[in-house]
């Protein structure tokens, strides 16, 4: 029976993650700071470790007799300070990393994200080798991608590892994506920017587990890579908007917004709540603009190739797993 940390346990993906090992009959140990949270983890069969990754003894400690990391911890948020998301995405990642290297663990499964693709440009198709913007999007892409090449240069060093970058995860226990457009369409109306004709892609959180799983048997050929993971259907904004409210059984309120107005607005909200930081994360940032307004699809073939990855669940099951999960919630 393999024996995995899971760090972020108490988080969506952590959770899911969690979840889905145990039911497997691995032996999980699960990484959280909520205590409260941590509950639950025990509940659902794993050993919850209450500890702070960016503490470093305290993270190479937790990796002590695992045969599989998955580090899905992170800070993810359009806004805030540098030091908070270094410290939670390059620091921690660094610490997992040296607790890998100094307990012989087998694998390093890393959860990374495809906001480094992010740019004021529609682009289709991306692949993992493209170059990435010369310009991070905010502190969340930036502090990602120096994490990216803290596991890179452990792999140099001989550890064995998996970089997957899954593009808006949603599902049951989601407390981000879908809630966040719920809550804008009790206001003043999702807002659509120039119609909501942007093209994305979305992941079913059983597809991102079920890559992470694949990355536990891929063979040593496949490792120390990264990986785009994705439902592999490209949706435009509005359609995927009225597919989710149908299956809510709600009506779905919007408002028309130009791109360019809302980015020019955005830019205005950051400038003054960085002059009063007191003001929280603006209502609209030109990063969340730019993933609402901008065509963005990821080629997921080199997940197909290597690790044999083939998207399982369908937007249409993931967006119905939720919507059931919402009511019972309600």
């Amino acid at each position: 029976m393999a024996r995995a940390l899971v760090t972020g346990a108490t988080g969506f993906l952590g959770r899911h993650t969690v979840q889905r090992l145990v039911e497997l009959g691995w032996e999980v140990y699960g990484l959280g700071r909520n205590r409260e949270a941590g509950e639950q983890i025990e509940q659902a069969g794993a050993v919850f470790l209450c500890e702070d990754l960016r503490e470093r003894e305290a993270a190479v400690r937790a990796c002590t007799g695992m045969d599989i990391v998955f580090h899905c911890a992170a800070l993810s948020s359009p806004w805030g300070k540098y030091s908070d998301f270094y410290t939670s995405n390059v620091s921690a990642t660094r610490n997992i990393v040296e607790g890998c290297k100094r307990h012989g663990v087998q694998r390093l499964i890393h959860i990374s994200t495809p906001s480094l693709y992010s740019s004021r440009n529609s682009r289709f198709g991306i692949r993992e080798a493209d170059p990435l913007p010369p310009k991070p999007a905010n502190s969340y892409a930036a502090t990602k991608r120096i994490a990216e090449q803290v596991v890179e240069q452990a792999v140099s060093e001989g550890l064995t590892a998996f970089i997957l970058r899954p593009r808006a995860i949603f599902g049951p226990m989601d407390n981000a994506l879908f809630p966040r457009l719920l809550q804008a369409n009790e206001g003043k109306g999702v807002p659509l920017l120039d119609g909501g004709g942007a093209i994305i892609d979305v992941t079913c959180v059983e597809n991102v587990i079920d890559a992470m799983l694949l990355c536990c048997s891929a063979p040593l050929s496949a490792a120390g890579r990264a990986y785009n993971i994705t439902n592999g259907e490209p949706v435009m904004f509005r359609e995927l908007l009225e597919r989710l409210f149908a299956r809510l059984e709600m009506p779905l309120h919007s408002r028309q917004i130009p791109y360019r107005t809302a980015y020019a607005v955005a830019g205005m909200l950051e400038g003054v709540h960085k002059l009063l930081p007191f003001l929280g994360e603006p209502m609209l940032t030109r990063y969340s603009a730019s993933a609402l307004g901008i065509s963005q699809t990821l080629d997921i073939s080199l997940a197909r190739a290597q690790l044999g990855y083939h998207p399982r669940v369908t937007i249409d099951e993931g967006l119905q797993s939720f919507a059931e999960w919402w009511r019972e919630q309600k």
